[in-house]
């Protein structure tokens, strides 16, 4: 795992937990495109179901990928400066792709600054709120016989104070979420939601349009 804090990006082999990623992290002032949490399949995982709880377009946080296609073509897109695009862009088809273009070997994220950080839970009622300003990343867990919203943001401190504020609630530790999910994580009904989907232990996922089928083929 290399960390370049002064062009702010990292690269990392896909195997690479998400918990890990933060761990190393720690003390730069820099963040990464996903929350203090443990997923399955690690950062590669996270890339081919498109992230996980992010408030903004995650696919632009990812600057280069190393992935194997389904009939063993290594294929090297992206890099780590923003524009880097020659030819076709197979980043961000790749990323939420659910693994069918592919088995992500290693990628490169864009790093974020912030002086402070906080991650936070309340009681989930339902409905994801509205939030001044809006947290980086919210997503509702069903534990201790309930469900819990949590939120987690980093930035100005005065910043991540007024989204304390507004969100109230008590702070919170990373997780680990990977015993959820020992078939894999999918889409359905299950115990843990984002402003994207709802997750559930096993392997199912959205069907993919005709066109995407096409590039899988093609790949």
């Amino acid at each position: 795992m290399e960390v370049h804090a002064a062009d702010q990006y990292l690269v990392a082999p896909a195997e690479a937990g998400l918990l890990e990623v933060h761990e190393k992290l720690s003390g730069t002032g820099l963040y990464p495109p996903f929350p203090p949490v443990e997923l399955p399949g690690g950062l590669g995982g996270l890339v081919e179901r498109g992230g996980f709880g992010q408030t903004f377009f995650f696919p632009a946080e990812v600057l280069g990928l190393t992935f194997q296609t389904p009939k063993g073509r290594v294929v090297r897109a992206g890099g780590v400066v923003v524009k880097n695009v020659q030819g076709y862009d197979l980043v961000r088809p790749f990323v939420g792709s659910f693994g069918l273009l592919g088995k992500a070997l290693e990628a490169v994220f864009r790093l974020r600054p912030g002086r402070a950080a906080v991650f936070l839970r309340r009681p989930f009622l339902g409905g994801f709120p509205t939030l001044f300003p809006t947290p980086r990343f919210l997503f509702a867990l069903e534990e201790e016989g309930g469900w819990w919203l949590y939120a987690f943001h980093y930035g100005h401190e005065k910043e991540v104070a007024r989204l304390q504020e507004a969100f109230g609630g008590e702070e919170a530790s990373p997780i680990d979420l990977r015993p959820l999910f020992p078939q894999g994580m999918g889409v359905g009904q299950g115990p843990l939601r984002d402003l994207r989907f709802s997750w559930m232990d096993g392997e199912t996922y959205p069907e993919p349009p005709g066109p995407f089928r096409k590039l899988v083929e093609a790949l």
